[in-house]
């Protein structure tokens, strides 16, 4: 008997009825538009990979469709998703155990192949059902795959990305840039980015527009907009997150010779400097020690960012929001 994932959160994350979901997202897909100052023209030849958000639909779905625009199918077989781990602590990344996944545009195959290829290098566990079942930031993805490959027969390779630190990214990284470099294969890096709010124990603030010698400082419940510099807090929530874009943004303005391990250096340094809540940093983290093991063959990476959003204009100290960025990578 085949091992089944259901859609969990399908009929209260998004929809369930087929008909109803896939004119959502045919409708999203539809409206993203050219960027002439990014270049960018969806689909983009070649693209391998994305970022994308993974919350509710009514939240990001309109944000994810900006990067799954940019997906050119051509070729591809296989799609890895690397999402980060919520409800279990883990301290290294697992595979799913499942044989399918449900989605109510249809099933999707997981690659049984490639995950025991992955499990027999010793690094990965697998999950279990429960935590598969849990596991939103996964899940939320699948049906986008799913429409924009409906006319394509791939499977997929989920991954689950724990609480890892900067060596065993690299670590990760090098175990799959192999099939990042498979022109084959595509990948989906699941992240939403700051969540600030007392809901999210995050209420990191810039009184001043970047760049700035005035530091960032973290506002307390009695902080009035009167203390903020009179500079809404979602402006303030803006640059932080446009500091990790312009970070993760490839090719960097620097003219190193390995802009992919220095972002990801620069990354880290950041994530500690400002604390900010970008819930898929771990699955970035390993997106970056693939392109930084791949740029030592000479593989040049463009990762674009092309769209930016907030769940909410957050006014007050009170108040709450999420960050939604999507992007694409491309190699030369």
């Amino acid at each position: 008997m085949s091992n089944i994932r259901p859609a969990e959160h399908a009929g209260s994350w998004y929809e369930s009825d087929a008909q109803v979901l896939g004119g959502q997202l045919s409708g999203w897909l539809a409206a993203v538009k050219h960027i002439p100052e990014h270049n960018f023209t969806p689909p983009v030849a070649g693209s391998r990979a994305i970022i994308a958000p993974h919350a509710g639909y009514m939240w990001s779905g309109r944000a994810a469709a900006w990067a799954y625009s940019s997906i050119d199918t051509t070729g591809i077989k296989r799609v890895f998703i690397l999402g980060p781990a919520h409800h279990v602590h883990l301290n290294r990344c697992d595979v799913s155990g499942c044989d399918y996944y449900v989605t109510p545009l249809g099933n999707l195959l997981l690659d049984k192949d490639t995950i025991g290829k992955l499990l027999k290098t010793g690094k990965f566990g697998t999950m279990s059902i429960d935590t598969d079942k849990d596991e939103h930031s996964i899940e939320m993805h699948l049906p986008y795959v799913r429409q924009i490959f409906k006319d394509s027969d791939i499977t997929v390779v989920p991954i689950l990305v724990g609480s890892i630190n900067s060596t065993q990214e690299k670590t990760y990284g090098s175990i799959l840039a192999p099939y990042l470099a498979d022109p084959e294969n595509f990948f989906v890096i699941s992240s939403d980015f700051c969540h600030w709010g007392r809901s999210y124990g995050y209420t990191f603030y810039y009184p001043e527009p970047l760049p700035s010698d005035v530091p960032g400082v973290f506002l307390k419940t009695h902080d009035s907009q009167q203390n903020l510099s009179q500079r809404p807090i979602h402006a303030s929530i803006r640059d932080l997150d446009q500091e990790a874009l312009d970070i993760l943004t490839l090719p960097s303005e620097s003219k190193s010779c390995s802009p992919a391990a220095d972002s990801h250096g620069k990354f880290a340094e950041y994530l500690d400097r400002t604390g900010n809540t970008i819930c898929g940093r771990k699955p970035i983290g390993v997106l970056l020690g693939m392109l930084s093991e791949l740029e030592k063959s000479g593989m040049r990476t463009r990762l674009q960012f092309v769209r930016y959003e907030q769940s909410s204009k957050c006014t007050s100290v009170g108040g709450s929001s999420v960050s939604y960025a999507s992007a694409y990578i491309s190699f030369s």
